[in-house]
């Protein structure tokens, strides 16, 4: 049995060194420095977006107080580096990764006045994961297909939560072999699940051509990393029939950048499991109360986009199959492939690898940024908010949840969005609760992230009066001029809700300046 496929960085050394040192052509850092800077950047951006006061007259080293008044400064952009805290007796001291650690901590100590033991241990675990990512991707050549080398393009991912890769903690032997970032594609394990023992709602029949289930028995997928940490759980419907294992698919599957969903090119379709890790700042288990709401809530946004029309398009939550003894354990989502929703000839990315960078984006290599973005906008902006307006859907159209399509020339033409379990509706949620989401998601967590990346490629560009003009298009929305004319924008405070311990759905924001105003 094959287990994993090994690829390298989707970007050279050169591109790694320039990011996180400043001097393209710098001497290669080794591994363990690599990956203490790729974990330092989302832990600065966490820090100085949550807790600290930045200080008047910005230069190229941004100066910043501390809750317990310390100063710290660190190497200005998008992927802040090399901090540095001031010495009592003057001068600046550099801060490794596992000094920052420690630094953070004490400072949410002081900032809360509670104590967290796991989070720092949780950083430390999503650094370590970095290392073993880089080591494995170091060995063997990339996917052919860019759709699946953007899914699986993101070693620093989420740009401001403060253990984004972290796994649980378990050894790397355990989790590696699944791991999207370390391009792996695996086969997936089949059970049969005794007859009267299966629950399902919706469509799942396509699991049913996956293999051949005996007498009695109806097929039921499993990922194998889920089935090593329930082992114990499932062990006695095992031992007395309930399950059987078949063996696993003839084909591979490619976990996506949710890790716990993957893609099978070949029936063209996705399949979300459980996975009893903690992954940024949730358990990633189906847990029941989603399942049991997931056939309304993605019929809610099936009839939006039916409404909306093409290009724009939802890749539908179809049904989901499990186990009435191992409901969440054993559950099993059946997502729409992408050959019936890509538009002829376009070619779907992960929004996330746009704003990352991986070989091939068409980001980078846009040559009239102006032109590339305003298509961006067409394509991304006036689907959720035509949902919201229209039909009550907030949309989590965040850069993991966000497909954009892209012509032969590398220009957007049509955005996918996904997961029902992230939507929310109106008024199971309140509008002001779920306009706060959609503007986190979409202009915070996704416009805010492809606008500095473009800019990053594109000196002296400025992307947000055209966002400003995307979004102004839609006057039917009562929430639109506020939203061009507040000062701030909710930003998601990640770094806190975990130091907290706050339920990972329990969403917390502190202002955020906000560039459309300024625009």
């Amino acid at each position: 049995m094959e287990r994993v496929d090994f690829l390298p960085p989707p970007t050279g050394a050169d591109a790694a060194t320039r990011d996180f040192t400043g001097h393209a052509g710098a001497a290669r850092p080794s591994v363990a420095e690599l990956a203490d800077a790729y974990a330092m950047v989302p832990l600065l951006n966490c820090l100085l977006r949550e807790v600290a006061e930045p200080l008047p007259n910005p230069g190229p080293r941004p100066v910043y107080r501390l809750p317990g008044g310390r100063l710290l400064r660190v190497r200005a952009g998008r992927r802040p580096a090399e901090p540095e805290v001031a010495a009592a007796a003057g001068g600046w001291h550099p801060v490794g990764h596992t000094t920052l650690v420690k630094l953070v901590a004490e400072e949410l100590r002081h900032h809360t006045g509670l104590p967290n033991h796991e989070l720092p241990t949780e950083i430390t675990d999503s650094r370590d994961t970095v290392a073993a990512l880089l080591t494995a991707r170091a060995r063997a050549t990339p996917p052919q297909d860019p759709y699946l080398r953007s899914e699986q393009a993101l070693i620093t991912g989420h740009a401001h939560h403060p253990a984004p890769k972290a796994r649980g903690g378990g050894p790397h032997a355990g989790w590696l072999p699944y791991a999207p970032e370390a391009h792996a594609r695996f086969p997936l394990t089949l059970l049969a699940v005794r007859e009267d023992m299966v629950v399902e709602e919706g469509d799942t029949a396509t699991l049913d051509d996956l293999a051949d289930a005996p007498p009695g028995y109806r097929l039921l997928p499993a990922h194998p990393w889920q089935l090593d940490l329930t082992a114990g759980t499932l062990a006695p419907a095992f031992a007395d029939g309930r399950l059987l294992r078949l063996g696993t698919t003839g084909g591979f599957v490619w976990p996506t950048a949710a890790i716990r969903t993957v893609y099978a090119p070949d029936p063209d379709l996705f399949l979300k499991f459980s996975l009893d890790v903690r992954i940024t700042n949730d358990i990633r288990r189906l847990w029941r109360h989603d399942l049991l709401k997931l056939r309304r809530t993605d019929t809610a946004v099936t009839e939006a986009f039916d409404a909306i029309g093409p290009p724009a398009a939802w890749l539908a939550d179809r049904g989901y199959r499990t186990a009435d003894f191992a409901f969440e354990e054993l559950a099993v989502v059946v997502r729409d492939g992408l050959r019936d929703r890509v538009l002829p000839g376009a070619t779907p990315l992960l929004a996330a690898a746009l704003a990352e960078g991986f070989e091939g984006s068409p980001l980078e290599a846009a040559t009239d940024p102006a032109a590339w973005w305003e298509a961006y906008l067409a394509a991304v902006v006036p689907p959720v908010l035509t949902a919201f307006a229209e039909d009550g859907v907030v949309l989590e159209a965040h850069l993991q949840n966000t497909l954009v399509a892209v012509d032969e020339a590398g220009t957007p033409v049509q955005a996918l969005f996904r997961d029902a379990e992230g939507v929310k509706l109106l008024p199971d949620t309140s509008r002001t609760a779920g306009w706060q989401r959609l503007v986190y998601c979409l202009v915070v967590n996704h416009l805010t992230e492809i606008a500095a990346a473009l800019a990053e490629h594109h000196s002296g560009f400025d992307p947000w009066p055209a966002a400003r003009r995307a979004l102004a298009h839609h006057t039917d929305l009562p929430e639109i001029p506020p939203l061009l004319t507040s000062p701030p924008l909710p930003a998601k405070t990640n770094l806190l809700l975990r130091w907290t311990g706050a339920d990972g759905a329990d969403a917390r924001y502190r202002p955020l300046a906000n560039p459309l105003r300024r625009a």
